[in-house]
């Protein structure tokens, strides 16, 4: 008698569990590269053992692993060739997630998951327990990490920064300041669109200097300049708005209302503070702000929102929420007026 196939929704929760297998392994093809060696065309194994200093047989147990989720197919003779799917791990393409991918395995994202119970049962960071700091200030002390942080931020920035960008009506603004806006990615993608736009990037100066190149490559430094400062202590004046990209939800309520009510004194009454963040959907669908939540309670002890919390966190900086604009990502613009 032919055994029965196990349910689906048996293998559904096995491939969730297993799912730490698959990142690890996307994580290390990211890390070396893979993708990139491909691009021209298939590679043996050996060969890319070779070229990589790693042991061909145990190489080719992760790549053969890849290939049976659609990361890479293998051909003959243990040769390897990209899929559609690979082609996002390449360094050299729009929307890339490599610096992502990479990121994602690095041990100071991935240990602090291990401790996910103490998080849940404290309310508190695991990364400050595993780590011994906050995760800011273990970046600053760790050039390298704060690297691969920053390019797997401007990695994330590339998948929605054009869908913010053509969502929100920016009219009626002449300087925009992006703060803690990273490398400019974001600024930069508005900026090109608007002509008549100007700019101001708000950043730590290690950041900062970073965007200043990036910025002088796209031809935009004649429209935009990099102050450097704290928004936690400050935040310049001189700009009709400020955007913040993913900055609000590293943050508790008490901390993003600092950083709110800096951004609102700096714009002044009627000045608009937009925030580009993920609003968390009531019910069961899926959503991917609902797991990014809970990499913000590990890592950095912020959140994900509602729209009334955002809502609730705005007027607590005297800021009133005027509208939320959906974009084509999953992202939204949060629209605030300031009020006092």
């Amino acid at each position: 008698m032919p055994e029965s196939k196990p349910p689906a929704a048996l293998l559904s929760l096995q491939n969730l569990i297993t799912g730490k297998w698959v990142a690890q392994a996307v994580s290390f093809a990211a890390k070396l590269g893979i993708a990139d060696s491909l691009r021209d065309g298939p590679k043996g194994c050996d060969e890319l053992a070779r070229m990589n200093q790693m042991d061909a047989d145990a190489l080719y147990r992760v790549l053969r692993a890849l290939a049976s989720v659609g990361v890479f197919a293998e051909q003959d003779d243990r040769r390897f060739v990209l899929t559609p799917t690979a082609e996002f791990l390449r360094s050299d393409v729009p929307g890339s997630l490599r610096a992502v991918a990479t990121m994602a395995g690095e041990d100071w994202t991935w240990r602090p998951w291990g401790d996910l119970y103490g998080s849940v049962k404290t309310g508190e960071p695991a990364f400050d327990r595993v780590f011994g700091s906050p995760a800011f200030e273990y970046l600053a002390r760790n050039p390298i990490a704060a690297t691969v942080f920053d390019e797997a931020m401007t990695g994330w920035s590339m998948q929605n920064a054009h869908a913010v960008a053509a969502a929100y009506d920016f009219s009626g603004i002449e300087t925009l300041m992006d703060v803690g806006g990273g490398h400019g990615y974001l600024l930069a993608t508005i900026l090109e669109q608007r002509p008549a736009l100007r700019g101001v990037l708000f950043e730590t100066p290690e950041v900062g200097e970073g965007a200043r190149d990036r910025l002088d490559a796209r031809g935009l430094s004649d429209r935009c300049r990099v102050v450097s400062g704290d928004f936690f202590q400050s935040i310049p004046e001189g700009a009709d708005a400020c955007i913040l990209k993913s900055v609000i939800h590293d943050w508790d309520d008490a901390r993003a209302t600092i950083i709110l009510k800096h951004c609102a004194r700096a714009v002044g009454r009627g000045g608009r503070v937009l925030l580009a963040e993920m609003i968390v959907p009531p019910g069961d669908g899926p959503h991917p702000a609902k797991l990014l939540d809970l990499e913000m309670l590990v890592m950095v002890g912020g959140r994900e929102r509602t729209g009334d919390q955002f809502r609730e966190l705005l007027a607590g900086a005297g800021i009133r929420l005027a509208r939320i604009v959906p974009t084509a990502s999953p992202m939204c613009v949060v629209e605030g007026v300031v009020e006092g």
